[in-house]
């Protein structure tokens, strides 16, 4: 999926998404099934069908943190991040970076893991700090 999400070939990643989010439900667990919905929030986004994407890595963040699945949950976080960036909303999106790197360091992620999700909260802190001041 995430090569023809790569290749730019989105219709037939989706469906294999969908599949994916199919199966997981009737035969895997509920993490296998929050960990399918992730990834076809990823194809949505790419897709660009924002608010779909959205709502789905919402169910899963709260799912996640529900069950303290704390790999979902930073994965769930870190992309709904990118949608609320691509969305162009970075408060938020600054919010679930930083929680992200939180949820990271809970896990006892290496620095190198880390690295990723404090880069990406430096660069939402720029975006923020270049934006226009409003009255």
């Amino acid at each position: 999926m995430t090569l023809l999400r790569l290749i730019d070939r989105l219709d037939e990643a989706a469906l294999i998404a969908s599949e994916s989010v199919r199966l997981s439900r009737f035969t895997g667990s509920r993490e296998q099934l929050a960990g399918s919905r992730i990834r076809r929030a990823q194809v949505l986004q790419y897709q660009g069908k924002l608010d779909e994407a959205y709502s789905e890595l919402s169910h899963c963040v709260q799912e996640a943190e529900t069950h303290e699945w704390v790999d979902l949950a930073t994965l769930a976080r870190e992309n709904r991040g990118k949608v609320l960036f691509d969305q162009g909303n970075l408060d938020a999106a600054l919010v679930d970076f930083t929680a992200a790197v939180f949820l990271r360091e809970k896990s006892g992620a290496s620095v190198d893991e880390l690295e990723s999700s404090l880069l990406a909260v430096a660069v939402i802190e720029k975006f923020i700090a270049a934006r226009p001041l409003t009255r």
